[in-house]
């Protein structure tokens, strides 16, 4: 098994931005701000932290987030963390540490969500296995596809 897993709970603090590769797979990223209360045992003061992270999410995940998430949305994130780094153009090395989300949810502690399956494409029908982005009608029940498909995650730049 990976060591490498984080799980976190926080408040989206910008909408997420859904671009595409040049091979067509859907990337979205987002920001995450996670807080930490707790109480100093010395001076019996409430204390806060807050840290913030960035998500990036791949294929359908990445359409479902852009059209799901928004800023000030309680959410649930699990994935890996990556980190990327690279040269900017006056020369200067950067990186950054990453959270690629395997699975987002809503957190329901303060909310109520109401969750709807989408209806996937087959190859044949425009687009791979791509989301068709249409929803089933309300009393509806969801398909019977069988599992969803496998994908190689070559695209990803790490």
């Amino acid at each position: 098994m990976n060591g490498n897993s984080v799980t976190v709970i926080g408040n989206v603090t910008r909408d997420p931005e859904l671009r595409f590769t040049p091979s067509g797979q859907a990337t979205a990223s987002f920001g995450l701000a996670v807080n930490r209360i707790w109480n100093d045992r010395q001076t019996n003061e409430r204390k806060e932290a807050v840290s913030f992270f960035d998500v990036v999410c791949w294929r359908e995940m990445a359409e479902n987030a852009s059209e799901s998430l928004s800023k000030g949305a309680r959410i649930i994130v699990t994935g890996r963390l990556e980190q990327r780094s690279w040269e900017t153009p006056e020369g200067e090395k950067r990186s950054k540490i990453e959270i690629v989300a395997d699975e987002i949810g809503p957190s329901l502690r303060w909310a109520t969500a109401e969750i709807r399956k989408n209806d996937r494409r087959g190859p044949g029908e425009g687009g791979g296995p791509a989301m068709s982005g249409a929803r089933p009608a309300a009393n509806t029940a969801p398909s019977q596809a069988g599992p969803p498909p496998s994908y190689d995650y070559g695209d990803e730049p790490f």
